[in-house]
């Protein structure tokens, strides 16, 4: 019985190494890829059956002394309808492919609500690479018990090399900015988050080929983020790595500026201390337009840089200076600058203070006649 039993194991050993040899196991994965081998096959074959097509039309009209116009119709009708049909192949693929795309962004970077907890939001985002419609770029705003907090980062690089990053980061903040009461421990999760993400793509490829440490590409990978915190009263807390400072916009738009910014996420730890800085109150009727760097640095056919700061101040100055208004005229503005096309990913994110302003002085005198006299 024992014997009989080895025996089994032992043929069913050489028929599963047998499978794993000849790619049996990886029937799924070897289909698929026919297909997708076999769509370029197709085009070719009804591009060549139209070549053939049309070379039969000419050899059959030159051959008759008269010509016949209804067959000559019948046949060029026939080589319209096959045309047409090859060029809405390709067409039905790519319009597949941008539903796809955009599933993916309404995942990984969610579209943010108009509104969110007595402030008005709009963000919005262009991508370097063409076709692609999520970049390097991430932000998010989420209501907490501990004040509206707000991310925003860039990471190196755009196009999907780096939607990896933007997906680890985005889903450690979606928890963390429940979880933490700090704004230092969401950052340090996002630390954790990024690195995690760095050390899967290290054993997914890069020093398996024998590369040296020093010449790792994962090395020279980082994030620039941007955290804030914003209370009831307006008042705005942050922590900042590398990235660029946000508009505080009245009648113009100014800078703001809190400490000086830790290095950005990858290459370097955090210090052991991380204390968020007061770096502006936001004020009733106010705006706060935080960005990436993609959008200062842009440049024209001169070399010359976008001026954000005036692009800002002139969509805020306009009667409907509505969040998405502001995102959807600098936009236009940017474009305009750059001749249509960006080098690098941008993304904007417009918040508006529109909590009800607090009449100081009337409260006082309110709770001045309300007060029993002493007397």
């Amino acid at each position: 019985m024992i014997s009989q039993r080895a025996g089994l194991r032992r043929r069913a050993g050489h028929r599963t190494g047998t499978a794993r040899r000849t790619g049996a196991i990886r029937r799924p994965w070897t289909r698929r890829r026919a297909r997708r081998t076999a769509r370029p096959a197709r085009y070719a074959l009804g591009a060549a059956l139209l070549g053939l097509w049309f070379a039969a039309v000419v050899g059959f009209e030159l051959a008759r002394p008269l010509p016949d116009l209804v067959t000559c119709s019948c046949f060029v009708l026939a080589a319209v309808l096959l045309a047409v049909g090859i060029r809405l192949g390709p067409l039905r693929e790519l319009r597949r492919l941008e539903e796809v795309a955009r599933a993916v962004q309404e995942v990984v970077l969610r579209p943010l609500p108009a509104r969110l907890e007595g402030l008005a939001l709009a963000a919005g985002q262009l991508s370097a690479s063409p076709g692609a419609v999520v970049g390097g770029d991430l932000y998010e705003v989420m209501a907490t018990v501990h004040g509206v907090r707000v991310v925003i980062g860039d990471v190196r690089g755009h196009g999907l090399p780096a939607i990896g990053a933007v997906a680890a980061l985005l889903g450690s903040f979606r928890e963390a900015a429940h979880d933490e009461r700090e704004l230092g421990g969401v950052l340090r999760r996002l630390e954790r988050a990024l690195q995690r993400h760095l050390d899967e793509r290290a054993r997914d490829g890069h020093p398996a080929r024998g590369m040296s440490q020093a010449d790792d590409p994962l090395l020279e990978e980082f994030v620039t983020v941007l955290l804030l915190e914003i209370h009831e009263d307006g008042e705005v807390l942050a922590l900042n790595c590398g990235h660029p400072w946000p508009y505080r916009v009245r009648t113009g738009a100014e800078t703001v500026r809190g400490a000086d910014p830790l290095p950005p996420l990858g290459p370097f730890p955090l210090p052991p201390e991380l204390h968020p800085t007061r770096c502006v109150t936001l004020r009733p009727g106010e705006l706060l337009v935080l960005h990436t760097d993609g959008a200062q640095d842009a440049r024209n056919a001169d070399g010359e840089f976008f001026p954000l700061r005036d692009a800002l101040t002139g969509a805020a100055a306009e009667p409907s200076a509505s969040p998405s208004a502001v995102v959807e005229r600098v936009q236009r503005a940017l474009l305009r600058h750059t001749g249509g096309r960006v080098s690098d990913d941008v993304a904007l994110v417009v918040l508006r203070n529109d909590r009800p302003r607090v009449p100081v002085q009337g409260a006082a005198s309110f709770l001045h006649r309300a007060e029993p006299s002493r007397h």
